[in-house]
């Protein structure tokens, strides 16, 4: 109890600084300031209004002023709208309301009500900007009291399970055969089926862990009627339901449509919803609800009233029987851990859930969804990127890796460690690549299938090259931009770096053969400036669509066949920031099919002691 009892002090602190961060960004920030930051829009034209398919009232905006800055604004995230004053100060009106799409310089909103509405349209000098998303932290405070005081129940043995060494419980019935996955993929998806209370299929970089999962549920649904599958983020969610609508199974994708890739939006609750056949009616009953509150006089008759309640009683029950029927054909439920929280799943009870991408989940998170089944799965691989914190307490308790930092999966792998499953043949990296990782984070106990093992682009080439600045660390120096880092003699060296490597291989080669490039780097900041360099670049022109720039946590779960990090970090102190973060690092690493190269200031960076180890294996590699 101590531990979730931590956990929820971990959270409550998490949702205490961003409410502070979201005091500070309202009142002492410019309007400029959170536009730069991308968390705001201004000025805003409101456009047309109407109603979704779920009789919600949205309306479109369209900032005036775009010039393709980036910004933080996503379908699903909450908004609040404020003008400005001619003396400058700002009026925030007194409702949330919710993103619905977003793309360019336009943005549908979708709003609480009428009122809401005519605020917007009679509103001068509009903006709008990101609000705090309160609902998930009180759906996590509420699962984790529903957890923490569960007695004599399913819930409480999983707690348990989870957290203790109580014992498990296993099927005894024979080992499946899958010829076309390999031994340890074999034996991941035998223990699922065996697995009476939770399973852990622990799949590092290239293992197959979607492969292995999607095989394990499809088996799963041989037993089971309809199972749940959830991840902590939506694209997660649609990557795994992707593969098993590949293998022909029926998902039904819950959760905002907008925030579904396009391949899963005929999927989608909302969708199949408007294709019912029944659908045409319903819309047609919710006009004239619509209809009649706005021809009726000053009060309301009792007629009034009886020939509204006959509709809405008429649309109610029209709707729980296409609801009924799109829930009774579905074999998947697919949805994020906090999705699982949709009124349309109220009630609902599954044998089996999984939970892909499980490492990247805070806890708290993980636990409102378990209730809803009779045993967990989970798959990931807690030796990379885990949830994104940010308050102070947060990252020290993630540091520390003993208390209310530590995500449910790790708990399973420390406390019930026969219930998990390590997959350990990798299909990505080439060897030269793989080693580093494997040895410090894997204990040596990964392959490289043969496919991968000796594969290259050029002859005679080294899979990863370290290329220090330290010889000029007067020119290549860190600086601070804004809330973020950035070395921009070391973006102009990465990209010079990456253009000598194309010619060497040749435009037409690199063109016929799609040879695709990752630019990572640990900082915002410096992301944004080799997005520019590379943007303005003549050279690079016919490569655009084949380079990709991001963070570390923006290239998670993607590979490429060459990477190249910018490290930004050059100081004479030799701090490294949250380059501790050696899972963050790790990632990083393994996104590289076959070339890798790193170009940061060595003397810095191997102060530390992780670092130090991974020049001298490539010091090694030579």
């Amino acid at each position: 109890m101590h531990i979730l009892e931590q956990h929820c002090e971990l959270i409550r602190h998490e949702y205490e600084h961003e409410k502070e961060q979201f005091r500070k960004q309202t009142e002492a920030t410019s309007i400029q300031r959170k536009v730069k930051r991308g968390t705001c829009w201004f000025p805003l034209s409101v456009g047309r209004s109407y109603y979704n398919s779920l009789d919600q009232l949205s309306v479109e905006v369209i900032r005036t002023d775009w010039l393709d800055e980036e910004h933080n604004f996503e379908p699903g995230k909450p908004v609040c709208f404020f003008t400005e004053e001619a003396s400058g100060l700002l009026h925030f009106m007194r409702f949330s309301a919710n993103v619905s799409y977003v793309e360019n310089d336009r943005m549908v909103v979708t709003l609480p009500s009428q009122d809401a509405l005519l605020q917007v349209q009679n509103a001068d000098r509009l903006g709008i900007q990101l609000a705090l998303d309160e609902t998930t932290y009180r759906l996590m405070f509420d699962a984790m009291d529903h957890v923490i005081s569960a007695k004599g129940n399913r819930l409480a043995e999983l707690r348990d399970i989870c957290h203790t060494q109580a014992p498990t419980h296993r099927y005894t019935f024979m080992p499946q055969r899958f010829p076309w996955l390999n031994p340890s993929q074999e034996q991941a998806v035998n223990d699922v089926l065996w697995a009476k209370d939770v399973a852990v299929v622990h799949g590092p970089p290239g293992t197959g862990k979607t492969t292995t999962l999607v095989e394990a549920i499809y088996e799963t649904l041989h037993r089971e009627t309809q199972v749940l599958v959830c991840a902590q983020s939506n694209m997660a969610v649609d990557w795994i339901a992707e593969k098993l609508c590949d293998r022909g199974v029926n998902v039904l994708r819950i959760g905002n449509p907008t925030r579904v890739t396009d391949r899963m939006l005929a999927q989608t609750y909302e969708r199949r919803f408007e294709n019912h056949p029944q659908y045409s009616q319903l819309w047609s009953i919710r006009k004239a609800i619509r209809d009649l509150y706005a021809q009726r006089k000053h009060g309301s008759s009792d007629s009034f009233q009886q020939k509204v309640s006959r509709l809405k009683d008429r649309a109610t029950e029209i709707e729980y029987s296409i609801q009924e029927e799109l829930f009774g054909e579905a074999r998947v439920i697919a949805c994020t851990l906090t999705g699982t929280a949709n009124r349309l799943l109220m009630g609902q009870r599954f044998g089996t859930l999984f939970i892909d991408e499980a490492a990247q989940a805070l806890e708290a998170a993980c636990w409102i969804a378990i209730p809803k089944a009779d045993r967990v799965i989970l798959a990931g691989d807690h030796k990379q990127l885990g949830p994104t914190l940010k308050s102070t307490y947060a990252l020290t308790a993630t540091g520390n890796g003993k208390n209310g930092g530590v995500t449910l999966m790790e708990h399973i792998v420390a406390n019930q460690p026969k219930c998990v499953t390590l997959l350990k043949t990798q299909y990505r990296m080439c060897e030269g690549i793989m080693q580093f990782p494997n040895q410090f984070f894997y204990d040596g106990l990964l392959e490289s299938d043969p496919s991968v093992k000796y594969r290259g682009i050029l002859d005679w080439d080294t899979p990863i090259e370290w290329i220090s600045t330290v010889e000029d660390a007067d020119i290549y120096q860190e600086e601070m931009d804004g809330l973020s880092r950035i070395n921009p003699f070391e973006a102009e060296l990465t990209v010079h770096v990456l253009q000598q490597y194309f010619e060497r291989i040749g435009k037409e080669r690199i063109l016929s053969e799609r040879i695709d490039v990752g630019l990572i780097s640990p900082y915002r900041g410096q992301v944004r400036l080799l997005r520019q360099l590379i943007k303005r670049s003549p050279f690079f022109k016919p490569f655009r669509s084949l380079i990709s720039v991001n963070t570390v946590d923006g290239f998670q779960g993607q590979e490429r066949d060459v990477i190249v990090i910018s490290m930004v970090r050059s100081n004479d102190e030799g701090q490294v920031g949250f380059l501790r973060d050696l899972r963050r690092m790790n990632v990083a690493i393994t996104r590289a099919r076959m070339k890798l190269i790193l170009i940061g200031n060595d003397q810095t960076l191997c102060k530390h002691p992780f670092y130090r180890k991974l020049k001298t294996y490539i010091d090694q590699l030579f």
